[in-house]
């Protein structure tokens, strides 16, 4: 596992998104494309309100960036190198 967290931050992070569906369901639509919070909607049938949350919690957590952060609608966001990582680690060991 190469990046600049140590592994208990990489599993700590792991658990976290394991934990919820919400933010979970959000980064795995990342995962291939950017989107805007209303297609992210779209893609997982989570409400509004759930994306949002998430998308913030993300963020904070460095596993996904806001593109146009400036922006009051239309914010796009993508997957970081770290969410990637997260995601692939989460989705390699589903059983």
């Amino acid at each position: 596992m190469k990046s600049n967290f140590d592994e208990d931050e990489i599993w700590e992070l792991i658990g976290h998104i394991k934990i919820s569906q919400s933010r979970y369901k959000t980064l795995k639509s990342l995962e291939k494309e950017f989107l805007m919070p209303s297609e992210i909607t779209q893609k997982t049938k989570l409400r509004d309100y759930q994306i949002s949350t998430a998308l913030n919690d993300l963020k904070d957590n460095k596993l996904v960036i806001c593109r146009n952060e400036k922006a009051k609608k239309g914010r796009i966001y993508q997957i970081t190198d770290l969410g990637t990582m997260i995601l692939e680690i989460i989705e390699n060991n589903k059983g």
